[in-house]
């Protein structure tokens, strides 16, 4: 029996070790990739499962659209998940199933950020001037061993203190403006934002911003 036991669990393991990895597939499309992740812009269309796969990596979602999918699991068993749009998600590697959406006129769609296992030294806070965060206006949504969250929103017309960032970061807008980005030189850009705009910021930087435009929340997600 107990020989029995260890070929199943043995056949199990090179089954899931042979399945393709979450990434890329129909309805998921690359926007960045780089040494720390892979941002995935995903869009779950009913009629069109995905194949079964194994997510090789730990993941971040954000949820722009949160409405039905349905998630098989190696075992067969099928369970229905729905989200509200800003959900945040963090899922350990090695999670291993089909994913297919149910809604036909508003399919589910969602940021996913695939956390390499890639790590980076700390860098010493030279600036004079605090870390971005935590700061006023900034909730933290999760904190683990690979990241932290926050769920933030800017004030139209108020300056954010200048600040120092001593990690890379994933932002991804939820409302639609501009912000006004200025380094302690005084040199300022404005950068517009959309409800889904995801961008890759790395660390080592300094600056101030200001809602100058329309809204402003975002899901800010720290690389440790």
């Amino acid at each position: 029996m107990k020989v029995l036991v260890a070929v199943a669990v043995g056949l199990g393991l090179l089954v899931t070790q042979d399945l393709p990895h979450a990434f890329p597939r129909e309805g998921a499309t690359s926007i960045v990739d780089n040494a720390r992740v892979s941002m995935w812009d995903v869009t779950w269309f009913k009629g069109k499962p995905s194949p079964m796969h194994r997510h090789r990596y730990d993941l971040v979602g954000v949820y722009l659209v949160g409405s039905a999918i349905k998630v098989t699991g190696l075992d067969g068993n099928a369970s229905e998940s729905r989200v509200d749009p800003g959900f945040v998600l963090f899922q350990p590697k090695g999670v291993t199933h089909i994913e297919e959406g149910m809604d036909e006129k508003n399919p589910r769609h969602a940021i996913l950020v695939d956390l390499k296992e890639t790590t980076v030294a700390p860098i010493a806070n030279t600036s004079g001037h605090p870390t971005a965060f935590p700061r006023e206006g900034a909730k933290r949504v999760l904190e683990n061993d690979r990241v932290v969250i926050w769920d933030y929103r800017w004030t139209l017309g108020k300056p954010t203190p200048m600040h120092f960032h001593d990690k890379d970061v994933v932002v991804i807008y939820l409302e639609d403006g501009a912000l006004r980005s200025t380094d302690p030189k005084g040199a300022s850009v404005i950068n517009p934002h959309y409800f889904g705009f995801t961008k890759w910021n790395a660390r080592d930087r300094v600056h101030t911003e200001e809602l100058t435009q329309g809204k402003g929340r975002a899901i800010i997600t720290e690389l440790k």
